[in-house]
């Protein structure tokens, strides 16, 4: 019997909130790196990840290795008492692989290979490509997994390669085998009867290149989830043999924010460390909570434990349309409010922003304004706060009692070509509802539909046009269990095979909810808009007809003039539209105190965000004006020392972390 525990965040923090980013030291001369050093204890960086882009420096030809300047490095980082997270450089292959090995190249849909040159130019299905890629990681696991300054293992970067080539179409084929065994299965699974499309063998079956016209949606289904295996296969490859060497080591791979290509909960399972990469527009008025909601993601798929903020921007990005700056204090306050929800630590791209290169106007830690710039003084100021707040927060949890259920599939089949409406946007649906939670200070976790839901007193589906069997009766279960569902429009219409349920939404659910019969759906044109009892609907409507259901709400006028548009049978409510934000908010806000579910403290002015983490109490200021927040009882400012009585104020993107 296996005595295996899996090493944690834990194992890698010690106590303390790490702070630091990317190091590229190999772009600049060796003698910069005792600035560097130098520059980085100043501004209480205790963490840098190495390694990232380097396998051409590491192995500049086949089978050779240059270690010396990595060897150098790491003893520098450990006699400065700095932990290496050390990543395997598995993104960006060398130039000479795809040289003399160009099937690890890529292909996209219409087959244009995807060259060297910029970076993840790798086909994740290439047995090559594997065996180099396992290569060096071994190589690395062999030299450096004893080395004191080893913290934690970073595997590749970024995953996020579609591959629609010879390699991927062999490996595909072999995955589908797996999954159906037989052709006859999958046809019916897809639906091949339509516009003859039945496949009479396994070598047949391509992926979903460029066609004609609108492609099999299931078998477009199928592809993704097969993509999102291929590159968790890589990943847990390089992650077994890292952990061989170093089974005390934690390992991770940091997550696009709330990416499309992968599916994030299988993913999550197979990390010892939950890691995200998290870039808000500073010009975007709703950043601070497009930032909570990548950040409750990473805390739910971290099981409510602590995750890591792998990747963030101190200054302005370079991939934008146009690329502003963040105003002072942005960065701190954003930062805080990863710590505040669950973050143990708090990292950037990159810590010397680049002279050369795709990324040399995408901001460091240390830009090019040098000591004196302001974003290097306010990191200086950061890495001091969270100093003081580490041993205070590091290994807490907080507390939500409301799950948002978010599943992958479900937003993969919902974006097919045919659907009824391209102005339904599955995130953009989530994010309207996070929004409504986090606006009425209703602290939300996210959750997937099969997962145990009894925790919670409040569950909302924003949006699951696909939901299995097993998703459906864990809803039943949830509300006959006494707990409180919202269910937004377009929920429970297709199986894990896309094919449409019987009545346009599953029997099941139509009871649960009171709907006798949904006639139709009508999806709403950009800007329009349904008029309803109090408030107006944006993006869909449906025809529904009620029985045996309370009709919170009708539409008024138009076709659906006097039928439900909200509607709510036991502890269940079904909303058929997206109301506007104010409604929306209203609406979560009153079914959630109805079932018990309310915020940390009452009156919080708007634009402020309070957050309990263990016992303490975060304060966050989102607003452009100073404001005062009552805090019944006597608390520390931890950032300041101060005493607060009653009563805490915050200037301008301002932010205090109370103490009992």
């Amino acid at each position: 019997m296996s005595t295996y525990k899996r090493p944690s965040l834990s194992d890698a923090t010690r106590g303390r909130i790490l702070f630091g980013g990317d190091y590229n030291p190999e772009q600049w001369p060796e003698e910069t790196w005792q600035e560097d050093v130098r520059l980085m204890k100043e501004a209480g960086v205790n963490s840098v990840t190495l390694g990232v882009f380097s396998w051409a420096k590491l192995e500049p030809r086949p089978g050779a290795r240059e270690f010396g300047w990595l060897d150098r490095l790491m003893d520098l980082m450990h006699d400065s008492d700095i932990g290496v997270v050390l990543a395997t450089p598995t993104s960006s292959p060398p130039p000479w692989i795809g040289r003399l090995h160009p099937e690890t190249l890529p292909r996209d849909e219409d087959g244009r290979v995807e060259w060297w040159g910029s970076r993840q130019h790798f086909s994740h299905s290439s047995a090559v490509y594997r065996r180099y890629a396992a290569a060096i990681t071994e190589d690395l696991a062999a030299r450096y997994g004893s080395h004191p300054a080893l913290t934690m293992w970073h595997i590749n970067n970024e995953y996020c390669t579609f591959d629609y080539g010879d390699e991927a179409a062999a490996a595909f084929r072999r995955w589908l085998q797996d999954k159906y065994a037989t052709v006859e299965a999958l046809n019916e699974a897809w639906g091949t009867a339509f516009w003859s499309q039945g496949y009479d063998g396994w070598h047949e079956i391509l992926p979903p290149r460029h066609a004609h016209y609108m492609k099999n949606p299931t078998h477009v289904l199928d592809f993704k989830r097969f993509t999102s295996d291929m590159l968790l296969e890589c990943c847990v490859a390089e992650r077994d043999i890292v952990r061989r060497h170093t089974p005390r080591v934690p390992v991770t791979s940091n997550f696009m924010p709330m990416w499309v290509g992968q599916d994030g909960w299988k993913w999550a399972a197979e990390e010892d460390v939950v890691s995200v990469d998290i870039y808000p527009d500073p010009r975007d008025p709703f950043g601070a909570q497009n930032g909570a909601l990548i950040q409750d993601l990473t805390r739910s798929q971290a099981a409510g434990g602590p995750w890591m903020l792998m990747e963030q921007a101190a200054g302005p990005v370079n991939w934008r349309g146009v690329n502003h700056p963040k105003p002072r204090g942005i960065n701190r306050l954003w930062s805080l409010q990863a710590v505040a929800r669950g973050a143990d630590a708090v990292c950037y791209f990159q810590w010397r922003q680049s002279r050369q290169g795709a990324e040399k106007f995408h901001s460091g830690m240390f830009g090019h304004a040098g000591e004196r710039g302001r974003t290097f003084q306010e990191i200086k100021q950061l890495g001091g706060e969270l100093a003081l707040i580490g041993t205070e927060v590091t290994d807490s949890q907080l507390r939500s009692d409301i799950a948002v259920l978010h599943d992958w599939n479900a937003w993969w089949a919902g974006a097919q070509d045919g659907r009824l409406s391209s102005e339904v946007d599955y995130f953009e649906v989530v994010r309207a509802w996070h929004r409504a939670l986090w606006e009425a200070h209703l602290a939300s976790a996210f959750a997937h539909p099969e997962h145990d839901l009894t925790a919670y007193k409040l569950v909302v589906v924003p949006q699951l046009y696909l939901l299995t069997d097993a998703a459906i009766d864990n809803l039943l279960a949830y509300v006959r269990g006494g707990g409180t569902l919202v269910c937004g429009f377009l929920t429970g219409v297709a199986d894990e095979d896309d094919r449409v349920r019987p009545g346009g939404m599953d029997m099941r659910l139509r009871e649960l909810f009171g709907v006798r019969t949904l006639h139709e759906w009508w999806p709403l044109d950009a800007g329009e808009r349904a008029e309803c009892d109090g408030f107006r609907g944006t993006l869909w409507s449906e025809e529904i007809e009620a029985e045996d259901a309370v009709v919170e709400a009708v539409y008024k006028g138009g076709e659906l003039d006097g039928l439900p548009a909200v509607l709510r049978k036991g502890g269940a409510w079904y909303v058929s539209t997206l109301p506007e934000p104010a409604a929306l908010r209203a609406l979560l806000a009153d079914v959630a105190d109805r079932a018990g579910a309310r915020p940390v403290l009452d009156g919080i002015p708007a634009g402020v965000e309070v957050v309990r983490r263990g016992a303490l109490l975060f304060v966050l200021n989102h607003g452009q004006d100073a404001v005062s927040v009552d805090v019944p009882g006597d608390h520390r400012d931890l950032l300041t020392g101060a005493s607060v009585t009653g009563s805490v104020r915050l200037e301008r993107y301002g932010a205090a972390v109370l103490a009992p």
